[in-house]
Parts: structure tokens; C-alpha cells; sequence
């Protein structure tokens, strides 16, 4: 491989690391459980960012549905960040030669 051409791909894969950084911030999510009794928002450092929790839930005295409750919106919130930031890294690497084989790498993304 030629020097020149292997400076390019790198070159690229610098950009592709900006652009994907960029996308990460960028991504915020939101996911519910319970019918919407709680919402969780996430970002897309898998930061959460706001929890809502409806009144009733406090009523109920319930603290093992509540805890089910936030575990299952932080979960779900979590798999959504996952499956964003795949998106767009299959995007983002879909022009560059090679990179495709990566995104089968388990755990990536």
C-alpha cells in the first residue's frame, strides 16, 4: 500500500472519528415503562438526563414497582443509545473500504 493512499484512509478515519463524536453528543434519547408511569432520557454518553416519575407511583408505596419501574426505563433507554449509535456508525462507515467488517465485532456497538 502506498504511503499517499494509507495518509488518506487515515485522514478518513480521523473525520469519521469527528463525525461520530459529533453524532454521539448529538444522540438523546427517551424511553418509558409502566405505560409511562416513569421516563427516562439519556444521552448518548449513556448519561441520563431527566427521570420523570408520575405521582401515582408514590402513592401506591410500592418500592419494589418503583425500582422495577426504573430499571426497566434505564434498560430500554440504554438499548436505544445502542442502537442509534449503530446506526450511525454503519452509516458513517459505509464509504470507507474494510470498515464494514468491524461493525460484526461484538461488543462494538
Amino acid at each position: 500500500m502506498e504511503v499517499k493512499a494509507l495518509q488518506q484512509m487515515l485522514t478518513q478515519f480521523r473525520q469519521m472519528q469527528e463525525s461520530l463524536q459529533h453524532q454521539i453528543d448529538s444522540v438523546q434519547v427517551e424511553a418509558s415503562s409502566g405505560g409511562g408511569m416513569v421516563v427516562v432520557k439519556m444521552n448518548g454518553q449513556k448519561v441520563i438526563t431527566e427521570v420523570r416519575i408520575e405521582p401515582e407511583v408514590f402513592a401506591a408505596k410500592d418500592q419494589e414497582m418503583l425500582q422495577e419501574l426504573v430499571r426497566a426505563a434505564v434498560n430500554e433507554a440504554g438499548r436505544r443509545v445502542d442502537e442509534a449509535l449503530s446506526d450511525q456508525m454503519k452509516s458513517l462507515a459505509g464509504g470507507l473500504p474494510g470498515v464494514g467488517n468491524l461493525l460484526k465485532i461484538p461488543g462494538l456497538f
